[in-house]
């Protein structure tokens, strides 16, 4: 078995998964977004010492499987230094006490697998990672074959539900807020221009967007706030599906997926099959519960370099908080 850790944001979450049949054996998740919501967004220092606590109360319930562990994975980028940190030193001191190699993760590859939990994994594919800190277009051939053929140019999807939800005041994660908020509302009441919506590059972008939905909060009173928030929603979601559009017309999608903690929002799931239905192209989506930062998505990953022989001392580990792709 492999045992997983994943502390890159404000989940602590550990798994352990069964190498031969890819089973989850355990998976565990403490969420701190109640801890964060006072503040709008991730605060990194207290984000840190929570995991500090959370991180061995799980470990504590790892006990019985132990002895069977062949190796211990962590998610070492990208992310939040000061909580990557603390799994990578939780693995460390795993790796030294079971005298057990460490398999180092990428935390975006880690997403992409989410979509195989449980399963064998199927390429190539064409993904589309949208989360908190990430708005990527990704042509996947293999494990090792990962081309990012787009990338934000400032804000991502996620982070822009988050802002939204922070200028009304409504608390954080603001994904799933505003989802709610928006199914209340009318998304025809504001009309927000759509960011880049005249370039022909491939890139997405939203910090004009979240100006235009600022000025709007400021203008409004409470009871508009479901309209903005359908119509932000529309527009931020029509960014996306316009620059996939403009993609598939020279790179048509025979297997696409879609991961990522904004991947949950069911408005954009529903979006993307409508545009991928002219290609009858298969559409693929991680289960809800395993959308957001986990690490059964870890675990998932760390399997397939075990079975490579991919893995590295304690003493090499180190955090890459910036490394991408």
């Amino acid at each position: 078995m492999i045992l997983s850790i994943e502390s890159s944001c404000d989940d602590s979450s550990i798994a352990i998964t069964e190498i031969a049949t890819k089973k989850l054996i355990y998976h565990k998740k403490i969420s701190q977004e109640l801890e964060h919501s006072r503040y709008g967004g991730v605060v990194p220092e207290l984000a840190s010492r929570l995991h500090a606590q959370a991180l061995p109360a799980i470990l504590e319930e790892c006990s019985p499987w132990l002895s069977q562990l062949k190796a211990v994975a962590v998610t070492n980028a990208p992310g939040l230094a000061v909580t990557l940190i603390e799994g990578v030193s939780m693995a460390k001191a795993l790796s030294l006490a079971l005298n057990i190699p460490v398999i180092p993760v990428n935390h975006l590859k880690g997403h992409i697998y989410s979509l195989f939990i449980e399963k064998e994994s199927v390429f190539p594919l064409t993904v589309l990672l949208v989360s908190g800190g990430h708005t990527q277009l990704i042509e996947v051939a293999s494990l090792h074959s990962m081309k990012t053929v787009a990338t934000t140019m400032d804000d991502s999807y996620g982070e822009s539900f988050d802002k939204v939800a922070k200028m009304m005041g409504l608390g954080y994660p603001g994904g799933p807020i505003i989802e709610r908020l928006a199914s209340q509302g009318d998304p025809e009441r504001h009309a927000f221009t759509i960011p880049l919506w005249q370039s022909p590059q491939i890139a997405f972008s939203y910090s004009g967007l979240k100006n235009q939905v600022r000025l709007a909060v400021e203008a409004a009173d409470k009871e508009d706030y479901p309209h903005i928030a359908a119509a932000f929603q529309k527009t931020a979601t029509a960014h996306l599906t316009q620059k996939l559009k403009k993609y598939f017309k020279t790179n048509p999608p025979a297997r696409f997926a879609v991961v990522g903690g904004a991947s949950a929002n069911r408005y954009l799931r529903g979006e993307l099959e409508k545009i991928l239905a002219p290609y009858k192209a298969e559409m693929l989506a991680a289960d809800l519960s395993f959308c957001s930062d986990n690490a059964a998505m870890i675990g998932r990953i760390a399997v397939e370099h075990y079975l490579g022989g991919e893995w590295t001392d304690y003493r090499s580990l180190s955090v890459s908080p910036r490394t991408n792709l």
